[in-house]
């Protein structure tokens, strides 16, 4: 088994790390949070930093907030590349801009290496039970070299074309997911403000044509006022961001992303960036003066 290094140990992160460890994975670590690290340490990973991680790994996974961190990572003073191998497959897995994978694939070309973007969906929820999927982009040998350790991390994982495909296809995932959660809060704060109890009408619809895995997802989340992040506001403002940005570039228009995005720096303004994108719910409450919660029986 080649030896694997895996840098990002955050919500996403650390459980996808476990899982690779349940395979018996060979699992070099960094974040730089040294108790994150530390925690898969004790789990039977080995400590280390970036540019030991590009020396001695075969397979390098990255899951970090951005793209400008990823390029950080990878190609700062004391970043991956400094002791990069020829050969080593670099797999990013976070969710940024097609210029940022593109970027990052020319780069470590020019070094021998293989690149991957293969960001996720499925939330953190997924992230625990290796059930993710991957959406990837690049060549089919360095999609075949990765794909063992994907499946190890999730339950399906498709080459969706040449590089920055993969980001593409993630950004296309986010619309719908975010769309969702916004169309969601706004029916049942407009149910819930019409006097209809919101969890009787989610049992009443849920079956049909609306019915959805994120209106299974999230809608109990917000009965509960459970705004615990598994998918915080600020990854997707950022996701939503750059759909509005590659939408520009490429001269699409999303006039309902784009109000979707202005939805997001409301509740940015509001404070609310640190909680699960279901929180998009209190946007529609405040507008309503009305809370949809869990009526005591």
């Amino acid at each position: 088994m080649d030896k694997i290094g895996f840098i990002g140990l955050g919500i996403m992160g650390t459980p996808m790390a476990l899982n690779l460890l349940k395979h018996q994975a060979d699992l070099h670590v960094y974040d730089v949070r040294e108790s994150l690290s530390d925690r898969l340490v004790s789990e039977g990973a080995v400590k280390s930093d970036p540019s030991t991680i590009g020396s001695t790994c075969s397979v390098i996974f990255l899951m970090l907030p951005s793209g400008g961190i990823v390029k950080e990572v990878l190609f700062g003073e004391e970043g991956v590349c400094t002791g990069l191998v020829p050969g080593t497959v670099v797999c990013d897995m976070s969710s940024v801009a097609p210029e940022d994978s593109l970027y990052c694939s020319r780069l470590l070309r020019e070094k021998g290496c293989g690149f991957l973007d293969a960001p996720v969906s499925g939330g953190e929820p997924k992230a625990v039970d290796g059930t993710l999927s991957f959406m990837a982009g690049g060549d089919d040998a360095t999609f075949q070299k990765v794909l063992p350790y994907l499946e190890m991390m999730g339950s399906s994982a498709l080459l969706v074309g040449d590089t920055g495909t993969g980001s593409i296809a993630k950004l296309a995932n986010q619309i719908i997911v975010n769309m969702t959660i916004a169309s969601v809060s706004e029916a049942f704060v407009f149910a819930t403000k019409a006097g209809a109890d919101p969890e009787k009408v989610y049992k009443a619809i849920r079956g049909g044509l609306a019915g959805s895995a994120v209106l299974d997802a999230k809608l109990p989340m917000i009965l509960e006022r459970n705004f615990v992040p598994g998918g915080p506001i600020y990854i997707n403002h950022k996701d939503i961001k750059n759909v509005v940005e590659e939408a520009h570039l490429i001269g699409t228009p999303i006039p309902l992303t784009s109000q979707l995005f202005e939805i997001m720096q409301a509740m940015k303004v509001r404070g609310h960036m640190g909680e699960d994108h279901c929180g998009i719910v209190k946007y529609f409450e405040n507008l309503a003066d009305c809370k949809v919660q869990k009526r005591d029986d």
